[in-house]
């Protein structure tokens, strides 16, 4: 795994994980995930593959015709790029199945659930955007969840042997 300014790279099994979305682990509980492609446009591509993407602030949405389509997703400009260079932040449509759009819809109506991105992926050279069905944790939530982590973290540590 090398790390990339804020960007991480790690390669397994012809999966390159381009950015991961820790925002994502602490304002939310996150349940199902899905992977879905996206449609992109010109130089976005080669923007992502340079690690300049940005999912923290990113939602799914459902529209009338029954598509899904993430939002708040950016993309910066392509250094190389010319005048045809991509827009930053625009509505961007996933690639899921009619079923997978059709529950994913039900349980945010039915437990109001929101849907945001977890993870950005080339997977065989394709751009994959892994989702998360979330539920939003409380303030006390998130406390707790961070003494949690606290506490694994200083038993982990005692564990370790010591250097001599």
């Amino acid at each position: 795994m090398t790390r990339l300014g804020s960007t991480t790279t790690m390669v397994t099994q012809g999966i390159k994980i381009v950015v991961t979305n820790r925002k994502a682990s602490h304002e939310y509980e996150l349940g199902a995930k899905y992977e879905a492609g996206v449609v992109l446009k010109g130089t976005e591509v080669k923007a992502i593959r340079a690690g300049k993407i940005n999912i923290s602030d990113g939602w799914m949405a459902i529209d009338h015709k029954g598509e899904a389509i993430l939002h708040d997703i950016q993309i910066s400009h392509y250094s190389h790029g010319n005048i045809m260079n991509h827009e930053e932040k625009h509505p961007r449509k996933l690639l899921l199945s009619r079923e997978e759009i059709t529950k994913i819809g039900h349980l945010i109506e039915a437990k109001g659930l929101t849907v945001v991105p977890t993870q950005v992926y080339f997977k065989n050279g394709r751009v994959k955007i892994e989702i998360a069905l979330a539920k939003g944790k409380k303030a006390h939530d998130k406390r707790q969840t961070d003494k949690t982590k606290d506490a694994n973290r200083e038993m982990a540590r005692a564990m370790r042997p010591k250097r001599s």
